[in-house]
Parts: structure tokens; C-alpha cells; sequence
């Protein structure tokens, strides 16, 4: 089935506008390609470790979640999506203006996708990465009682 944009961008928003979590940190949607999704996060200094830095945590968070919604970019239309693993290397402190978390399917399967994920901090003009993800996502029916 070819990649519909509008369908696929209205389902991962929808789906992200229900994330409670990503409304208390902040975190939006910036763009939607078909096994793409772009999440934005702002600084806030309620989301900082005790060095100032945004905490792992939270860069763990949005890098998770850009890597969920690009698998569900690829998934059927009645499928769900739920990480089973995930490697998060830290390569830089999470020091920036606002954070651009890149979640990227390297693999789509019918019941497991995986994906490379990176989180860039963004200050002024200056953009570093500060974080390389590798993740596993599933494939779950929504027989299960899970939605997208």
C-alpha cells in the first residue's frame, strides 16, 4: 500500500496528542515522512538534572517516542506500536535552546521494526548531537485492546 502523508501525519498526532507525557514535558510533533517522525522539545529548566542538563531521561523520552510513531508510519492501519528495546548512548550533555529528537525505521518487519534514533540540541545557530538511539519496535494488533 503506498505512503499516504496526510492519513499517516493526522494518526501520529492524534495518537501523540493523547500522550500525557509528552504534554508535561512539552514535546511536539515536527514532521511526519513516511518511516520519519521529527519530535521538538524545548528547554525547560523543570526537566534539568542537577548539573543544568536536561536529564537522560527525558532525552531518552522524545528520541523513544520519535522512533515509535516512525515505525507506526509504516504499520497497518489497524496496528499498534509498542518499544521492545532500546539502546541509548549518550554522546554530549543535553545543553541547548531545544532538543530535535530523529526517530528513522532502518528495518520494517511484520511483527518488528527497528530503528536508529539521534537527538540533537539545537542553541542559537549551533545544532550537536547529543544522542544516537537503537531501537526495537512492535507490531501489536489492536485486537489487544491497544490503539495507536
Amino acid at each position: 500500500m503506498p505512503f499516504d502523508h496526510a492519513t499517516a501525519d493526522r494518526r501520529i498526532r492524534d495518537s501523540f496528542a493523547r500522550m500525557q507525557a509528552m504534554t508535561t514535558i512539552g514535546a511536539s510533533v515536527a514532521a511526519v515522512r513516511e518511516g520519519e517522525v521529527d519530535v521538538v522539545l524545548p528547554f525547560s529548566a523543570v526537566l534539568t538534572q542537577q548539573h543544568g542538563f536536561v536529564h537522560a531521561g527525558i532525552v531518552a523520552t522524545i528520541v523513544d517516542t520519535a522512533c515509535g510513531y516512525a515505525a507506526l508510519t509504516m504499520m497497518p492501519a489497524d496496528a499498534a506500536v509498542l518499544t521492545t528495546e532500546f539502546k541509548l548512548h549518550l554522546l554530549s550533555p543535553a545543553k541547548g535552546d531545544r532538543f530535535i529528537a530523529s526517530g528513522r525505521v532502518v528495518r520494517p518487519g511484520r511483527k518488528l521494526m527497528v530503528c536508529i534514533g539521534e537527538v540533537f540540541a539545537e542553541d542559537g545557530n549551533s545544532r550537536k548531537q547529543i544522542a544516537l538511539m537503537t531501537a526495537s519496535m512492535m507490531v501489536v494488533e489492536t485486537t489487544t485492546g491497544l490503539r495507536d
